[in-house]
């Protein structure tokens, strides 16, 4: 079964309880995505793998270290792309991938409509963010996706999660780690997660009611 990693910091506390208020504006929403991404971002990064490098300080020569594998973070379209500032001001070398996925609205299951996938990224380790864990449904065929195009070690980062999609995710892709912020107590008979903070992608984009 898959690592749960839920990502305790104060900060990251505070920023979730902006995003759940329904007063906030999207701008501040979005702005604040970006912050908590960060965090989640920091805690995601930190097994990477660094090689050590010679270098010089203004006084002698030491060892430093460099990171000693590729990253690609892959943006689940369209409330994704509001993570993706807060991986690459860690990781600005970072290549970005795309995934178009729309939920059926009807069935509640996702639907594609977008892929554009770097190449490499046989070797690379991809982090898949999305605000939202939900049923899982977009997140198991994104990785099932990625999988297609070769990828294998992977880590999915969202900002809140339902017990639902953490389930439906662990059994799909066992081999899957989920970094969230908070999970929280479950879908209602729309599929959305509650208590949450509405729909993601509109509150970032600003559109919606």
């Amino acid at each position: 079964m898959s690592t749960l990693i839920v990502v305790d910091h104060p900060l990251l506390k505070r920023d979730l309880t902006l995003l759940r208020r329904r007063e906030t504006t999207h701008g501040q929403f979005r702005q604040i995505v970006a912050e908590a991404a960060a965090i989640l971002a920091y805690e995601a990064l930190r097994d990477l793998a660094v090689e050590p490098i010679p270098i010089e300080t203004p006084l002698e020569p030491t060892t430093g270290y460099r990171l000693a594998e590729e990253i690609v973070v892959v943006p689940i379209l369209r409330a994704g792309l509001g993570m993706v500032d807060g991986f690459v001001r860690f990781v600005p070398e970072a290549r970005i991938g795309h995934l178009g996925m729309q939920r059926d609205e009807r069935t509640k299951q996702p639907v594609d409509y977008y892929s554009n996938i770097p190449g490499g990224i046989e070797s690379a380790r991809v982090f898949v963010v999305d605000p939202m864990l939900a049923t899982g449904g977009s997140a198991v065929q994104a990785i099932h996706h990625l999988k297609a195009h070769g990828a294998r070690r992977f880590t999915f980062v969202c900002l809140i999660a339902a017990p639902e999609g953490i389930r439906a995710l662990q059994e799909a892709h066992p081999d899957v780690r989920i970094v969230t912020a908070a999970v929280d107590r479950g879908l209602d008979e729309n599929a959305f997660i509650r208590p949450g903070l509405g729909d993601a992608g509109d509150r970032i984009f600003g559109t919606g009611g």
